[in-house]
This record gives structure tokens, C-alpha cells and sequence, in this order.
């Protein structure tokens, strides 16, 4: 779904949720002032033929308007982060929506002094977010939204089961309090997780209701899908993720604890979208707390306390000297070829 409401369900009753109707990044941002680069991180679960003459179709566009970045195309929709000037982000965007069931697609932005990005990238696979499962269908079978206003009711209840979608490293930066950790390292692992704990998290009598939640949006209305598939007859989702919630609902209303990872330069953000304390390890990808600085484990562009023993010494030199030549080129304003964000296992997802 692109931003609409859930599918069937009875609903949580006890405080009436909505289907959620943010105004959310695209109107907000798209009023406020940009420097240079405009950045875009959009998905959408919708029907998509998507064939050669589309990704090509779609790959000029940003050649001609200068949008570099990455988009994934496939059966059940869009998926990627794209940077450019202004007008060619608006021209892609608009070029996008264009298409049937993309009306509503949702989108976040952010603004760079640089391009992020060094060159294009639109493929075809067989999934915009990789859960592995066939037969997944999140434009027909999803979860039903649940706006950030509304999430502290539905978790709240004590018959309400929460489960976060996101990977182990990111869940140690900061979750809602009482969240079920799958504990996995890729989302890939989420389905066999869900099977072997399914009578452990829900019980062999009346079905609470299961609450998901990721970054943005994307992981947990798949995994909505998938549950619902399971059998599971109540399920819902926050729509925009954890980062509309940290938008949109006060610090001191708050059910989140700590920081949220993010897949950008801010390597995580607080409440209001305040820069967070995390950095990144320039050798795994992985966050990197406050207190993790102090360790001895921990050399600035080699190693932390979480890589450092998957790493020999050999490894250990070529990230100095690669993280030597960043500085570098960054003290001489210009981007260098290793400086590119990447995420620890899969492409972008939210």
C-alpha cells in the first residue's frame, strides 16, 4: 500500500485508531527551503509491471535530470533513495506517481550539501524488500496502519503483542519499551523466527492483537502481510515507522527509548528528528554508542567492540588506510569513492 488505510480487521476498540492521514515529510519538507541536493527515500506496495522498458524508461529520466541514488522495481512495487537538484527529484517523483496505485506513495525527505550518491542505480528483482517468502502480498493481504498518534493506545493495552521488524543492531540502539527483539540479522530471517516463536508470542487460547513496527514504514507492512497469511487475524503497523512517530509525537508522550538507527550520514536520530549521539564504525557499518568509544576494542576507522574479532590485522590496516584517504579527500571538499553509506546486510529498506 502507498499510505492508505489497512486492509479488514476488527480494529483495536478500546481507543479508536484511525487509518492514519499524516500530512508527514512530503508536505512538511516539501515547504521548507533546500540547499543543492534534495535527497528522496520512497516505497510503495503496489501492482508494477515491471519490465525492461519501464526500468529504462525510468533510468533516463534520472540521467537526464540528474538524480543519482537506487531503485528497486518489482511486481509489488518501488522501493529506493535517490539525490538530485530539486526540480529533477520533483520530476522523477511526479513521473513515479504517475503511475496506477502510485498516487500516494510515500516519501521522505532530507537535504545534502553534496550528492550522497556517485552514480545510478534502477534494477529489476523479484522483491523491493527481500523477505523470501512467495506468495507475499502486502498490496492486498497488509496489516491495517496505524497513525503515530494513535500507537501509544494500541501498545498500551496490555492484549496487544509488539513486535519489531528491524535487525539486532538496530534494536540496540533504541526500541519501544516492551517490544519482542526477533533478535535477527537480516529480515530475510523474520518468517522462520515468527514460525518458531508463534505459540510461544501467542498463545494456544484467544489471539492478542500483534503491533510491527521498523524505520520507515516498509519492513512491517511486509511482515503485516506475511502474518496475516499465518493465520494471524489482528495485525497492524505504524505507518511511517519509527521515524513519523519521533516526528510527530512528543518527547514527553513518548513510549521510545533511545535513539533510532538510520541508514544516512545522521546514523540515528532522537525525538523530533534530533540528531542522535551515535556514530558509525567505519569497518563493519555498525552503530557505534557513546560509551563504545572508550573501549579498547574500538580504533576510529578500523574496528569496534563489535567487529573487532570478526577482523585480522590485515583487515584492520586496509580500513585505516581507506578511512585515511576519506579524511583526506573531505578536508579537500571532495567526496572519495569508499564514502558511500552502506548498510550492514541488505539494500534500503526502512
Amino acid at each position: 500500500m502507498c499510505g492508505l488505510g489497512g486492509q479488514e480487521g476488527s480494529g483495536f476498540q478500546r481507543q479508536p485508531i484511525q487509518e492514519a492521514a499524516l500530512s508527514g515529510p512530503t508536505a512538511v519538507h516539501t515547504k521548507q527551503p533546500f540547499p543543492t541536493i534534495r535527497v528522496a527515500a520512497l516505497y510503495c506496495f503496489a501492482r508494477l509491471d515491471a519490465s525492461s522498458a519501464l526500468r529504462n524508461e525510468l533510468e533516463t529520466l534520472c540521467r537526464a535530470k540528474g538524480v543519482k541514488g537506487t531503485l528497486l522495481l518489482a511486481s509489488e512495487g518501488i522501493n529506493g533513495t535517490i539525490a538530485g537538484p530539486v526540480e529533477g527529484i520533483d520530476r522523477v517523483l511526479d513521473r513515479i506517481r504517475s503511475w496506477p496505485g502510485f498516487a500516494e506513495m510515500e516519501v521522505k525527505f532530507s537535504a545534502a550539501a553534496i550528492m550522497p550518491f556517485h552514480r545510478l542505480k534502477v534494477r529489476l528483482k523479484a522483491e523491493i524488500v527481500t523477505m523470501g517468502q512467495p506468495g507475499i502480498d502486502p498490496v492486498r493481504g497488509a496489516g491495517t496502519y496505524v497513525a503515530p498518534g494513535d500507537w501509544n493506545a494500541l501498545i498500551d493495552d496490555p492484549d496487544t503483542i509488539v513486535i519489531d521488524t528491524r535487525n539486532a543492531y538496530e534494536v540496540a540502539v533504541g526500541s519501544f519499551a516492551g517490544a519482542v527483539d526477533p533478535g535477527t540479522s537480516s529480515f530475510r530471517e523474520f518468517p522462520e523466527w515468527f514460525r518458531n516463536e508463534r505459540d510461544r508470542l501467542l498463545g494456544s487460547g484467544k489471539q492478542p492483537r500483534v503491533a510491527m513496527f521498523c524505520t520507515g514504514g516498509i519492513r512491517c507492512e511486509k511482515a503485516s502481510a506475511f502474518l496475516k497469511r499465518e493465520g494471524v487475524d489482528e495485525v497492524f503497523h505504524l505507518k511511517g515507522g519509527v521515524l513519523a512517530y519521533l516526528e510527530h509525537v512528543p518527547a514527553t508522550e513518548s513510549r521510545w527509548h533511545g535513539e533510532c538507527f538510520v541508514f544516512d550520514q545522521r546514523v540515528a536520530v532522537g525525538h523530533g528528528l534530533a540528531p542522535g549521539t551515535h556514530s558509525l564504525c567505519f569497518a563493519c557499518r555498525r552503530p557505534v554508542a557513546p560509551e563504545d568509544l572508550a573501549s579498547p576494542l574500538y580504533e576510529a576507522g578500523a574496528s569496534c567492540p563489535a567487529c573487532h574479532e570478526e577482523r585480522d590485522e590485515q583487515q584492520r590496516a586496509s580500513y585505516r588506510e581507506r578511512h585515511r584517504q576519506e579524511q583526506q579527500a573531505a578536508r579537500q571538499g571532495r567526496a572519495h569513492v569508499g564514502a558511500v553509506l552502506r548498510k550492514p546486510e541488505e539494500g534500503r529498506d526502512g
